[in-house]
């Protein structure tokens, strides 16, 4: 494949979907998904250091997720969504789905890991049981 090609499927599948229908919905929530490793990878990442320093899980856990959710944000208002009303509304709906998410995510964290599943398990299964749920709440209330 040319580098040329690779370039033009690169910013395709990259691109704010568009249009209706199923193809738009998979390109939506596979564009959620890719772009949800990078909120991932912030959340994770703090979380790390957050440990290291001796904060204990959960809480580990609810300082990387804030770095996650702004990462989350950026690239949902600017490349997945198409927002119907500005960025304040937009940014004061996702600040509320943030917190429900946050305390879901501490829940679901502090019961895996009180029933015995090691932190790391705990928190990939937590994110991705998560994930259906959040992708929703974001298409149907926070970006429309």
């Amino acid at each position: 494949m040319t580098h040329s090609r690779l370039s033009h499927l690169l910013r395709l599948v990259l691109s704010r979907p568009r249009g209706s229908g199923i193809v738009h919905w998979l390109h939506s929530f596979s564009l959620y998904v890719l772009t949800g490793f990078a909120a991932v990878a912030a959340h994770y990442a703090l979380m790390y250091v957050m440990l290291r320093a001796g904060l204990v899980p959960v809480a580990a856990s609810a300082v990387g997720f804030g770095a996650g959710a702004l990462t989350r944000f950026i690239l949902a208002y600017a490349h997945i969504f198409t927002p119907s009303a500005g960025v304040h509304l937009a940014g004061m709906r996702f600040v509320v789905a943030i917190g429900a998410q946050l305390a879901a995510n501490s829940a679901l964290l502090g019961a895996l890991t009180n029933a015995g599943v090691e932190v790391w398990p705990a928190q990939v299964a937590t994110t991705i049981l998560l994930t259906f749920g959040n992708y929703l709440v974001y298409r149907w209330w926070v970006f429309r």
